[in-house]
């Protein structure tokens, strides 16, 4: 979508091939947009480029601790094998790529001294600016989540590339790097920039929100129910999750589309150019559920061989250690009171007067008048009546 040093980029491909270096955060689960960086890196590797891909698990643990330190290993093995499959499965041969772990270098003495060094001169302004789009954005933000940003920059330095590729909500961060790196000495890299892809809901697809994403790992039944409730509003091309997932995935990937449809609405119609699918859909040629229906047969045809690969027993059982699920609420006791109970020591006796108390058949009754609604959830604010046993 945008490349930061075209005249740079142009200068170094006179002499030799580029480097360029893809990181990912081990955090929440790889959902179905990592393809759009994933087809790119395919391209990139065509083009004759060195790629590095980074699994950033040190940024992971400092991003507001998005992976627990207990987390981190299991996290960083569950994404290098997602990744892997994922490129396996559109034909990206692994053995022309590099992985790397930043808990390999980024905990070296002179890495360390580097982070020292920039930490002096980054403003604290400009470093909230910079992870203003990615850093989880929380009231009191942490000084970790900001240590992430420097990280990422002095990445290209000590993996040696000439570019950085990554989406466009980075680029703030790209710019930072930009800015501070020749503060240190080092040269200011090239920034190649992939657009987002909106999620089910409209909004960017993310791994925290649930609703919005596919899971690389999600069943059939579960493709086809997201898919179903996505937001796909006819002649609607804006914030379609459904189009931008055909336009940066599947036909890069393929350079055609099928949609897939009844002969008596018209048959099968095969698209060579995604602008020609995106005129037809504004004007309503074609359905939204012909389109949703024919990207989830393209889509399990992507995820088919991620499933088959994690259904052994040894990858079932580090996705369920990497990704835990929540122990469910303990249900209450005979003799405990639900949390959300009204109980006399919550109610504020500041609202209202106690009218009588009086004892009848072992419960004690309390009458109140004047009570606030939100005090009393939902009873009539007017001659309560209270008991406890």
């Amino acid at each position: 979508q945008e490349v930061l040093g075209e005249d740079k980029l142009m200068a170094i491909l006179k002499e030799r091939e580029l480097k360029i270096y893809w990181g990912t955060a081990t955090t929440g689960k790889p959902h179905v947009a990592y393809f759009v960086p994933m087809s790119k890196i395919a391209d990139f590797l065509k083009a004759g480029c060195e790629v590095t891909i980074l699994f950033a698990d040190l940024h992971a643990y400092l991003d507001n601790m998005k992976a627990p330190w207990e987390l981190l290993e299991l996290r960083t093995r569950y994404y290098e094998t997602v990744i892997k499959a994922m490129l396996e499965s559109i034909g990206v041969p692994l053995e022309k790529l590099t992985f790397v772990r930043g808990t390999d270098y980024q905990l070296s003495k002179e890495y360390t001294l580097d982070m020292y060094r920039l930490s002096s001169v980054v403003t604290q302004h400009d470093a909230k600016k910079a992870g203003a789009e990615v850093v989880k954005q929380v009231e009191h933000t942490l000084l970790s989540g900001l240590l992430s940003l420097g990280l990422q920059a002095l990445d290209e330095e000590y993996l040696k590339v000439d570019a950085q590729f990554g989406g466009v909500d980075q680029r703030k961060i790209f710019t930072f790097a930009e800015k501070y790196l020749p503060s240190l000495g080092y040269a200011k890299r090239v920034h190649l920039m992939n657009p987002m892809v909106p999620g089910l809901t409209g909004s960017k697809m993310s791994s925290s929100e649930e609703d919005s994403k596919i899971d690389l790992l999600d069943c059939k039944e579960d493709v086809k129910k997201k898919l179903r409730k996505a937001f796909c509003e006819p002649g609607n091309v804006e914030n379609n999750g459904i189009l931008s997932f055909i336009k940066h995935v599947l036909f890069p990937l393929k350079s055609e589309f099928v949609i897939l449809r009844e002969e008596k609405w018209g048959g099968n119609k095969t698209y060579t150019e995604y602008e020609a699918l995106e005129k037809d859909f504004a004007e309503q040629v074609v359905h939204p559920g012909d389109l949703k229906n024919s990207v989830e047969v393209a889509l399990n045809k992507l995820l088919d061989p991620i499933r088959e690969k994690f259904n052994s027993p040894e990858l079932k059982k580090l996705t369920q250690a990497a990704y835990p699920k929540a122990k469910p609420a303990e249900k209450p006791t005979k003799n405990s009171e639900p949390e959300n109970m009204v109980v006399p020591s919550q109610l504020d006796m500041r609202v209202g007067k106690v009218i009588s108390v009086e004892k009848v058949q072992d419960s004690l009754v309390v009458l109140l008048c004047n009570m606030k609604p939100k005090a009393m959830r939902g009873v009539e604010s007017q001659g309560m009546v209270l008991c406890a046993s």
